[in-house]
């Protein structure tokens, strides 16, 4: 994808010290089956999968949860407040998890059962029909569709929703369909309908259709596999053509799903209540349990984990919707049985990358001795063990579909990294003692990976120059073409779980510009015609093999970064909330199920 969001990186960033996340998807077989095989995304312990629903599974209402019942009052602990709640700005996870419970878009994500999921149709009666070799994709939308104000949900509105994507004032939310159906990268789709739809001009029909007030068509030049992914997102949800306020609808949207907003103080509170013109027939995956939801910002990972694990008073009905566990409280959560006992955990879908400034250190040689001196096992540690991360072998997370478990540099095998065969490389390179210039965020767990990063690259035979960076200016820093950095990391997440969201945006070097994710300012036209190649892959369980072949090849040939680790995360509930479950898709708690218990 042409996308390179320096917000992506910089929720990264929060994945080590916030929260704020970004949302991902995943991509998986053909809509409204012509092909529905299971894809599946290799984990330890458990293989995710995902697929494309039919009409049958995309029909309301979402499965009876287990002891679910309605009542009650859940007050939700969250570190950051909702910067946006037009579903066209939404990008990062606090508010796309916040969108689970008052936006809906044509698709969305049901857990069938344990780690099974489905891309089912949420507004559409399924996850869509395509056609001409998957440059064309056909959506229904359901009866019964309403938004808060009781108006019916139409055609006009989906269309509405994805031409107001053009307009200049959106500039948070995703950009892959706009770019898709304008057939550019970069920000050129905005010339296509440069002010939106609102001086009354709509995408031609040849690219957006609606022949009637149930059909949506979407027509592409390109194959667009993915689309039920990207349609997923929450800043595809609709908005109302009728109540557009423009600019102001980024603090008063009207909701399609379970609940509304009441009253919203930004970072403050904010509460939710039931929206009575949802419809539990017409939605396949939420449900409206609780009478509302409380939701207080500014309580940080520490305070919130002490106060869940207090487990005394308000906080029995307390949880969070992306807050994790603090580190240095991780090993006491996964010791005590009765605190265990009242957490969820799983992998997000990001990954840490020591980056090689490839602009700066041209020697091949170089750059492995730099790969196997990394102790990926010492950033793992940094952020509370097992509970916190995982060491990484590759550059695609175990969340995503097509991911193997390889391990070019046998960082897995040595997790201490292997200092003798990094002094072996730059001796052979004849560029020992060379000057190492090393960047890092001045996070404390940047700073202590730090101290074991440069004592192994010192022992390898660099002289390693550390500059701290505050985290407010880290990723601008990095961001930098002309920066002054031989390596720096930065950390990145899928937009859903494909590699294709992943291989291009941090390796394409058509894609190296300042604030681009390219941060090794990586370059290699072979490289490139095979991602341009594996873009026209119809079947995206081929193309996802071979997303994850390709990123091993520029592991192994080119070496521009040094995989370290994949993101793992801890979150907490009160005794008195139910239904909470780790979603595989959400990377987080998914709200959509929680419950108060008698």
């Amino acid at each position: 994808m042409s996308r390179v969001s320096i917000r992506t990186a910089r929720a990264s960033l929060a994945a080590v010290a916030a929260g704020a996340l970004f949302l991902t998807g995943c991509s998986s077989g053909g809509g409204g089956g012509e092909d529905t095989k299971d894809t599946k995304a290799k984990k330890q312990g458990s293989d995710v999968s995902y697929t494309f629903a039919d009409e049958a599974a995309s029909k309301g209402p979402a499965a009876e949860v287990k002891g679910g019942r309605k009542g009650g009052t859940i007050k939700v602990l969250q570190r950051d407040s909702f910067a946006h709640l037009d579903p066209a700005q939404i990008y990062v996870s606090d508010e796309g998890a916040l969108a689970t419970l008052i936006h809906r878009g044509l698709t969305s994500y049901k857990r069938t059962s344990g780690d099974k999921y489905e891309v089912v149709g949420d507004l559409a009666t399924d996850s869509g029909k395509k056609s001409d070799g998957g440059k064309t994709w056909t959506y229904k939308l359901k009866d019964g569709i309403k938004f808060e104000d009781g108006s019916a949900i139409t055609s006009k509105d989906i269309r509405h929703s994805i031409e107001r994507m053009f307009a200049p004032f959106v500039t948070e939310g995703p950009t892959f369909i706009q770019q898709w159906l304008a057939n550019t990268g970069g920000t050129d789709y905005r010339k296509m309908l440069k002010d939106g739809p609102y001086k009354g001009k709509h995408l031609p029909d040849d690219v957006l259709e609606t022949p009637d007030d149930k059909t949506v068509i979407f027509h592409f030049e390109e194959p667009q596999a993915e689309l039920p992914y990207a349609l997923a997102m929450p800043g595809y949800s609709v908005v109302s053509e009728k109540k557009d306020t423009k600019e102001k609808y980024d603090k008063d949207p009207l909701s399609t799903g379970p609940y509304k907003i009441a009253s919203f103080k930004s970072g403050k509170s904010m509460k939710l209540v039931r929206n009575p013109e949802w419809d539990p027939k017409t939605d396949p995956k939420r449900h409206q349990f609780p009478d509302a939801f409380n939701i207080q910002f500014g309580v940080s990972f520490e305070d919130s984990t002490k106060r869940l694990m207090s487990d005394a008073g308000e906080n029995q009905y307390a949880t969070s919707f992306t807050n994790s566990v603090d580190a240095s409280s991780m090993q006491k959560v996964r010791s005590d049985a009765e605190v265990k006992k009242r957490s969820v955990s799983g992998y997000q879908s990001y990954v840490s990358y020591m980056n090689i400034n490839t602009d700066r250190i041209k020697n091949k040689k170089v750059r492995q001795a730099i790969a196997y001196a990394m102790p990926n096992q010492s950033i793992v540690s940094a952020f509370g063990g097992a509970g916190g991360g995982e060491m990484a072998g590759n550059y695609i997370s175990p969340t995503l579909v097509g991911q193997k478990p390889t391990d070019p540099f046998n960082k897995l095998k040595k997790p201490q990294g292997d200092v003798k065969k990094a002094a072996k490389l730059l001796k052979e390179s004849g560029k020992k003692g060379m000057k190492l210039t090393f960047a890092f965020q001045n996070a404390p767990e940047w700073q202590d990976f730090s101290v074991a990063a440069t004592q192994n690259l010192e022992k390898a035979g660099f002289n390693v120059q550390k500059k701290d960076i505050i985290a407010d200016t880290y990723y601008d820093q990095i961001g930098k073409i002309k920066n002054n950095y031989d390596i720096y990391h930065n950390s990145w997440g899928a937009d859903w779980p494909s590699a294709s969201t992943v291989v291009p945006n941090l390796f394409d070097g058509r894609q190296v510009q300042d604030g681009a994710a390219n941060y090794s300012h990586h370059k290699n036209p072979k490289f490139e015609k095979e991602m341009d190649r594996i873009r026209k892959i119809e079947n995206p369980n081929k193309a996802a093999d071979e997303w994850m072949k390709l990123a091993d090849k520029i592991l192994v040939e080119d070496v521009p970064a040094v995989p370290m680790h994949y993101y793992k995360t801890i979150q907490l509930t009160g005794s008195k909330i139910g239904g909470a479950y780790f979603d595989e898709q959400l990377h987080d708690i998914q709200p959509t199920s929680l419950y108060v218990k008698k």
